[in-house]
């Protein structure tokens, strides 16, 4: 059981598998340790540069609206409002649409819905951002509607923006907005996932791969981001405003008290 490994720059991921018995756990194991290790080398330089949009938000006052379709959204989880991360968080969604904008549960269920115009407009305007807010917009194909237009209108209005995509991925497939834009040319900065064309990592006999990569080497990405914009703040003598796992005693007392500097602009606070 073997994985033959062609050696392009991160971002152009590409494995390849000689039996059948190298699609299993040890497999999925051994490509994807070996991906990860090639990204945090690789992207160190980004990861700083995020660390610094990060870190010039969190000293503005601005909150962290992050944004993602589909399983990008495990990746968006990772960004807020989690134990070791950062307290001025939003999860942005497209079921923001339902739980914060009126609409009728049943609009969820349109299969294209997040291919449709005006849809990032409208999550926009739900979570009313100020311009000291960063956005951290998160989709492996960086292309879909909803992505790029959120983007686009994040930009637009003063926004930074931070993507966390594949470009293998984005540079293999065509561009689906009227702009004809894809995420990674809106970013300020772009952190590349490294997740091959399709995102599966390990392909089958006769075609189509299994093991999905993106939220793995998402995950890394964004926690090395958020350490390291920690590190920038430490050294201003600024505090980093993070979250205390609420089952450890006085975590969830002392996760309230920091919350109260954002009441009203993060949506685990009331309004």
């Amino acid at each position: 059981m073997w994985l033959r490994w062609f050696n392009p720059p991160v971002g152009s991921v590409r494995v390849t598998v000689d039996s059948v018995d190298s699609v299993s756990a040890e497999g999925f194991a051994r490509a994807s340790l070996a991906v990860l290790g090639r990204v945090t080398d690789a992207a160190r330089a980004e990861v700083r540069r995020a660390a610094e949009l990060i870190a010039d938000c969190v000293r503005a006052d601005g909150v962290v609206q992050a944004f993602g379709t589909g399983h990008s959204q495990a990746v968006v989880l990772e960004v807020a409002g989690r134990a070791g991360g950062l307290v001025p968080t939003n999860r942005l969604s497209i079921a923001d649409l339902v739980l914060y904008g009126g609409d009728d549960p049943s609009a969820l269920d349109d299969p294209l819905l997040e291919r449709r115009s005006g849809v990032a407009a409208r999550i926009y305007d739900l979570a009313a951002p100020r311009p000291e807010d960063l956005f951290v917009i998160v989709s492996n194909s960086g292309v879909n509607n909803v992505i790029v237009e959120m983007a686009l209108h994040a930009k637009d209005r003063g926004h930074r923006v931070l993507a966390v995509t594949s470009l293998t991925h984005t540079h293999a497939v065509p561009a689906s907005h009227p702009s004809g834009r894809k995420l990674a040319n809106i970013a300020d900065v772009v952190l590349d996932n490294a997740a091959p064309r399709g995102d599966a990592l390990l392909g089958l006999p006769g075609g189509g791969a299994v093991g999905a990569l993106s939220t793995l080497t998402g995950v890394m990405l964004v926690q090395m981001a958020v350490a390291e914009a920690a590190a920038h703040l430490l050294a201003t003598g600024d505090r980093p405003p993070v979250y205390v796992s609420a089952n450890v005693p006085g975590g969830f007392e002392g996760n309230l008290e920091l919350e109260k500097r954002y009441a009203g602009r993060i949506r685990r606070t009331a309004s």
